[in-house]
């Protein structure tokens, strides 16, 4: 039994244990050795994860700066909570993203925002925003942009 045969049989019992020992292949440069077929999948896997928690924390934003920003009757007393969120998911997606990530997020940036405002009618029954999205992917990332 070869190598690349056990690492097989280890993915399908131990996922962190392969991880492990692929790392160490890696490392080693035994490119022969490694379960390639595997490791393409965990790749694309990882890649739709960091896409996916990049838009998930975009929508979040979107989310919140349109909370802010139209529903009145709650603004008093969600404000701060709604400032205190956009901070936190800004701060969040800044520190996961990365150049490829971002050109995917300006290519999806109006299906992100009609997911947020679907959340946003349904949570306020308003109906007022913007048909088309009214934030560049710079202002909702940017610290100091409210509208």
């Amino acid at each position: 039994m070869t190598i690349t045969t056990n690492l097989k049989q280890i993915y399908e019992t131990d996922e962190n244990l392969w991880l492990e020992e692929t790392i160490k292949l890696l490392k080693q440069r035994q490119f022969t050795q490694l379960d390639i077929e595997n490791l393409i999948e965990e790749l694309i896997s990882l890649g739709k994860r960091d896409l996916a928690k990049a838009k998930s924390l975009l929508r979040q934003i979107m989310i919140h700066i349109l909370l802010l920003q139209y529903w009145q009757i709650e603004y008093e007393r969600n404000y701060h909570h709604w400032l205190g969120e956009i901070k936190t998911f800004r701060y969040d997606l800044n520190n996961h993203l990365n150049t490829n990530l971002m050109n995917k997020l300006q290519d999806d940036l109006e299906n992100i925002y009609q997911s947020a405002i679907d959340f946003v009618q349904v949570k306020t029954d308003l109906t007022i925003f913007p048909e088309k999205c009214p934030y560049t992917l710079a202002e909702l990332l940017d610290d100091n942009y409210l509208p």
